[in-house]
């Protein structure tokens, strides 16, 4: 059906700025693009990289690895987490695996056809230069992890085994049962940590970014909190890498550390720098369903499960209450193996996010009843352990297997695991150009935390991909080229640039300790969250965005007008540093709703209720919105809210052109 509801920026919502472009992408094939760009890029001599400095504002697979990398090279480095040690970053989290054109399982795989899947999967509204690079380089990733002693899986011979994952049909994914990420991380912790006992980099841990400092144009350093001491710490560089990860706690509950949060990238937003496709939010379909109002975030259940698991729910409503086991298999319905013969229960996780969601929605969910319906489907190992046998299923899952049984209580080698869709990550992210700099110069962004690689909708084992690439490949070959302009000009601690930016962060911490209101931020953060999920979630309305807008400013308005924050600057304060990254989430969620307003297509895990084909897929618009939406903050004078409100965002669109890969509608049948 063809959308004809109204133009969303008659609302006086947004303004049209002036169109961007990536310029940093070289001409040419694009097989040759990425050798060419490091060609082209400028050096630094080893004995002029010991005068620059860099920041890197997180420690997970993007940051630290980009941290070893640049120590390694000779860099000085400060790498800032606010964790108590690197390896807990949120990477840390990541279970089925990391993909790689290898093709050991010699099925057809190629750099050209991980290419063409990670666009397709990204329902081609993705970068294909920033893509095809990323293909380029993923076999790297494997062996520069191999090196450092990762531990993946194995075959009988010796070679790396393979998995498959959602969305492709080769078998590409390397892992390490069910703790890639864990294992990944580890090594990349290791190279990071080497460098620091080397003396290269300077380790800044249990510290906050609170402040992008932005003088003469360019990035030169952050205003970081000590969380322990509460003392507030001017750190100055020639460039600032930020590595922070997505922001999928706007939602509340999601598959993130609680920890997580949008603070470093939406403070570099209100500095200037442009926020690519906010609306873009990833829903996983293999997690563990809400089971009440008590939980403070969902449990993943990897995606790598839907290699052998098979999804069903009871044909018949009347059935949901029965034991799985009675359920006779005429009367189950595989409804993804149904409606999608092809690729069956590993199509890509927006597909499958929104179908569970369809036949839930039909009273045909299972478990318990939560809210007004049972939210869950099953995931059935049944068949996987009659024909592989109960160990080989343990070998491969059983770490997850586990999990699930430690929270639920339910054994999954006896009864089917029960899985619903859950927030896990943000395609959205900081705008960067091919070099992965922001439209500020010296401010690069790497991993989730930039919005470059993944279109509208991110392939299953592609997050590491990703950050590892990012941290060991792309980032030290291309800040080199501003680097070399280096080293600039000392900034003195004290100029006026760096005094501002250190007032603004001591004027909202000293505001959000004097409100002494009524409100938990914790409540403030759930009614954020509900509001995100109902409204800009896995289905969205011009309507019901509309209404989502109007609900959060008058949720940020109460927030500084009512919210408590306990205890005192001075000292560690949790409930101050959760005030701090929700008063950015409330932010973050109105330009979120305000990009999926303007956006009136459906593609990936963004589906507009007006725009979807007859047998209800979704359906873009290619003439009207194949672009990249980057939006300008504009600041407005706000009584109580330090630096200021929001005014109504700029929108700059940067033309995406396809000239290797035909742009056609998905389809997965």
């Amino acid at each position: 059906m063809t959308d004809t509801v109204q133009t969303p920026d008659t609302f006086g919502l947004w303004t049209l700025g002036d169109p961007i472009a990536d310029t940093k992408a070289p001409g040419g094939p694009i097989e040759n693009k990425w050798t060419k760009r490091k060609f082209d890029a400028a050096l630094v001599n080893p004995a002029n990289r010991r005068k620059l400095s860099v920041i890197i504002v997180g420690t997970g697979l993007a940051g630290g690895a980009a941290a070893a990398t640049l120590g390694e090279a000779g860099y000085h480095v400060k790498s800032f987490c606010f964790q108590d040690s690197p390896r807990r970053a949120h990477s840390i989290a990541a279970q089925g695996g990391i993909n790689a054109a290898k093709n050991y399982k010699e099925d057809g795989d190629s750099v050209y056809r991980l290419f063409y899947d990670t666009v397709k999967g990204g329902d081609y509204r993705a970068r294909e230069t920033n893509v095809y690079r990323l293909a380029e380089v993923s076999a790297n990733i494997i062996d520069q992890c191999v090196a450092q002693g990762v531990p993946f899986a194995r075959e009988y011979g010796g070679l790396l085994d393979n998995r498959s994952f959602g969305g492709v049909q080769v078998s590409r994914t390397f892992y390490a049962r069910g703790q890639t990420g864990q294992q990944l991380l580890i090594g990349a912790y290791q190279a990071l940590e080497r460098q620091v006992a080397e003396g290269t980099v300077e380790q800044y841990v249990r510290h906050e970014m609170l402040e992008v400092i932005v003088s003469g144009g360019r990035a030169r350093g952050i205003i970081a909190r000590d969380l322990e001491t509460g003392e507030i710490e001017t750190h100055l560089a020639d460039a600032v890498v930020l590595a922070s990860g997505g922001y999928g706690n706007v939602f509340f509950l999601s598959t993130n550390a609680m920890g997580s949060n949008v603070t470093a990238t939406w403070r570099a937003h209100r500095k200037g720098a442009y926020f690519g496709n906010p609306c873009y939010t990833q829903i996983h379909p293999t997690c563990i369903p809400v089971s009440g109002d008590h939980q403070s975030k969902l449990t993943l259940m990897s995606e790598s499960l839907r290699n052998d698991g098979r999804i069903w729910v009871p044909k018949r409503r009347e059935d949901c209450d029965k034991d799985p086991r009675q359920i006779a298999e005429a009367d189950r319905d595989y409804y993804l193996e149904r409606i999608y013969p092809a690729f069956g229960n590993l199509v890509p996780r927006d597909i499958a996010s929104r179908q569970a969601k369809n036949v839930c929605d039909e009273g045909r969910g299972v478990g318990p009843v939560v809210g007004d319906f049972r939210r869950g489907v099953y995931l059935d190992f049944a068949d996987a352990i009659k024909r592989l046998g109960k160990s080989a299923v343990e070998a491969k899952y059983g770490n997850l297997f586990d999990m699930y049984a430690r929270i639920t209580g339910e054994n999954p080698y006896e009864v089917p695991m029960r899985i619903y869709p859950a927030v896990h990550y943000t395609m959205g992210g900081l705008w960067v150009d091919y070099d992965l700099q922001s439209n500020i110069p010296g401010l690069f962004v790497t991993g989730e935390a930039n919005f470059s690689d993944h279109g509208a909708n991110r392939l299953g084992a592609s997050a590491l991909m990703q950050g590892l690439a990012d941290g060991y490949f792309v980032l030290p070959n291309t800040i080199r080229d501003y680097l070399a302009k280096g080293p600039f000009d000392t900034l003195d601690a004290n100029a006026p640039e760096v005094a501002a930016a250190r007032t603004s962060v001591q004027e909202r911490t000293q505001r959000l300790l004097a409100i002494n209101g009524d409100r938990s931020v914790d409540s403030f953060h759930k009614e954020l969250g509900h509001i995100m999920w109902e409204y800009c979630g896995m289905e969205r309305t011009q309507e019901g965005l509309l209404k989502a807008i109007d609900l959060i400013r008058s949720l940020r308005e109460e927030f500084w007008r009512n919210v408590r924050v306990l205890g005192s600057a001075d000292t560690l304060n949790q409930s101050l540093e959760k005030a701090g990254r929700v008063a950015d989430f409330l932010e973050l969620g109105e330009l979120m709703c305000i990009d999926a307003l303007h956006r009136r297509e459906s593609c990936g895990g963004h589906f507009r209720g007006e725009s979807q084909t007859e047998d209800g897929e979704a359906l873009r618009h290619d003439d009207q919105f194949a672009y990249v939406a980057a939006w300008e903050f504009t600041p407005e004078a706000a009584d109580g809210i330090p630096g200021g409100g929001m005014g109504a965002p700029v929108l700059h669109k940067e033309d995406l052109t396809y000239e290797f890969i035909e742009l056609k509608q998905r389809s997965y049948k």
